[in-house]
């Protein structure tokens, strides 16, 4: 089978994902396959690369484990099932603190940070159904960075299960978080 070969308008779930033997990389969200854009460019690397090392040097010892992509993060609704996941994705970054969750295949379950970086390829129609299967699924925290911008805006899962979120993070400013007491980052770290 070939990328070519997929109803583009069928619903696919996770147990669909592990039978295809084709070279592009693809998330499933609410069951619709989005292809994911080439390599990402150099500032897109450059902020992953920043970022993940920041926390794997502050993880490291930690109960908490940081990965990033290519690392598949199942969301399912009911069932953990395979045939009944339909929300497959590959954040840039995550942070799983619950390591029940994780597998070989990758995380099952929200992790507690979800870290996306913006690329000129991330569509609005991609971004607004990730923030809310992430909200759906209980994700605590969702980051989203714009190299571009040189922001990051923190989107903070309330009691009422929706994401608030505090004005942006800009390059002056000094970063922390709830999730991981003791972390702190200069916005411009991550941009350098």
């Amino acid at each position: 089978m070939q990328f070519s070969d997929l109803d583009l308008d069928k619903t696919y779930s996770y147990a669909d994902y592990l039978q295809w033997q084709f070279d592009e990389r693809l998330e499933l969200i609410k069951g619709k396959i989005f292809k994911m854009t080439p390599a990402p460019n150099r500032s897109h690397q450059d902020v992953s690369i920043n970022l993940t090392s920041k926390l794997y040097n502050f993880l490291n010892n930690d109960k908490c484990k940081v990965y990033s992509a290519p690392f598949d993060v199942r969301l399912p609704k009911k069932s953990i099932s395979d045939k009944e996941v339909y929300n497959v994705l590959q954040p840039d970054i995550c942070v799983i603190c619950d390591l029940s969750k994780l597998d070989d295949k990758g995380c099952i379950g929200a992790p507690d940070i979800v870290v996306e970086i913006l690329s000129p390829g991330n569509s609005k129609k991609e971004m607004s159904n990730k923030f809310d299967v992430y909200q759906e699924s209980g994700v605590k925290e969702y980051w989203i960075i714009s190299p571009i911008e040189k922001t990051l805006t923190n989107y903070i899962l309330h009691e009422d299960g929706l994401f608030y979120a505090n004005r942006p993070f800009i390059e002056d400013d000094l970063f922390t978080t709830v999730i991981l007491p003791g972390f702190e980052m200069k916005m411009a770290e991550i941009f350098e």
